[in-house]
């Protein structure tokens, strides 16, 4: 077995991705303090092709170095925007028409396991500060709340590990052949 070199994969540049058909979801970041947390969600993000990221709250903003070093470069390449709270960014979405989704541990939440995304809708997911989780604010909007099965001794995992769970769920499950 050989590993794929970089020039192998095949790899778009940004012009060309931001072109592509996304995978119709929004992240939104609901008071994330780390930088790097930040810069992982983008690349993250970009990994999964969706649309845009909504970075609200005390959430740092790109350019910054501190994002950048996890991101390597997805803050060019994904979309994104800022808002001051997470409540203007959810309500601006539910007008556009997405169903919004935190990603929380709180009661009549749904296991991602049997969440089944339809591919004629459009999704925010939220996720939340890595003490606090997602905002009360947030929760009292949302449509949905998923819960990600956990079987350990820990009661949470880190913001990036969840968003790359859920995204991969959705990708898959929605198969967008992109």
């Amino acid at each position: 077995m050989r590993k794929i070199r970089l020039d192998e994969l095949g790899r778009v540049d940004v012009k060309a991705f931001k072109e592509l058909e996304k995978l119709p979801i929004v992240v939104i970041l609901d008071n994330v303090r780390s930088m790097h947390n930040i810069g992982s969600i983008f690349r993250t993000s970009d990994g999964f092709a969706i649309e845009k990221i909504c970075l609200c709250g005390i959430t740092a903003q790109p350019p910054h170095r501190e994002i950048e070093k996890t991101a390597l470069g997805a803050t060019q390449s994904i979309d994104w925007a800022y808002y001051g709270t997470v409540t203007t960014a959810i309500e601006g979405l539910k007008r556009e028409g997405y169903i919004i989704i935190a990603v929380e541990q709180a009661e009549n939440s749904v296991k991602l396991t049997d969440y089944e995304p339809k591919k004629s809708e459009k999704y925010a997911l939220i996720f939340g500060n890595e003490v606090h989780g997602v905002s009360e604010e947030a929760m009292n909007m949302a449509d949905e709340c998923l819960e990600i099965p956990q079987f350990g001794t820990k009661h949470s995992f880190n913001i990036v590990v969840s968003a790359g769970i859920v995204l991969w769920d959705f990708f898959s499950k929605l198969d967008p052949g992109l």
